[in-house]
């Protein structure tokens, strides 16, 4: 891990199966990916390397935050890396601000949860961290903890 790193590790109650349902399924993305009341939307899941990962994110005021990158490992049930630098087919984008890497080992019946957002200098990590990344990113954790244990 880099000092250009922000990290949140969760034990979860449902197995990584179920965690990696949430997280590669476009219709169960809407109901954890962002902080309640921000709704998501416009889900595309094209779960390969290269693959297309976007959705746009209506805040509570109707602003609309478009997120567009790829894929970049798929590892099922186990590991997932995707980043706004490149856009589907690995088309370099041009506001690159992070990549992230989601990972889900056993852990009893459960889920040892990490998500490791990797940034590529320090003023990204520092605008990332004000941006409420323990947050937001610890909220959402929880969100997609509660609706993986319902499946």
């Amino acid at each position: 891990m880099s000092d250009l790193d922000l990290v949140i590790t969760r034990r979860m109650k449902a197995s990584p199966a179920r965690v990696w349902r949430c997280w590669t399924e476009p219709e169960l993305i809407p109901q954890w990916f962002a902080p309640k009341p921000v709704i998501v939307k416009n889900v595309v899941i094209d779960l390969r390397p290269g693959g297309e990962s976007s959705s746009t994110m209506v805040l509570p005021d109707g602003t609309e935050m478009p997120l567009l990158g790829c894929y970049l490992v798929v590892e099922p049930e186990r590991r997932l890396v995707f980043t706004d630098c490149l856009g589907p087919g690995f088309r370099p984008l041009a506001n690159p601000f992070f990549t992230a890497e989601v990972t889900m080992e056993p852990d009893g019946t459960g889920t040892l949860y990490t998500a490791r957002a990797i940034h590529g200098n320090a003023e990204n990590r520092r605008k990332h961290e004000e941006m409420g990344f323990f947050d937001g990113w610890g909220t959402v954790a929880g969100q997609l903890d509660e609706l993986a244990a319902t499946l």
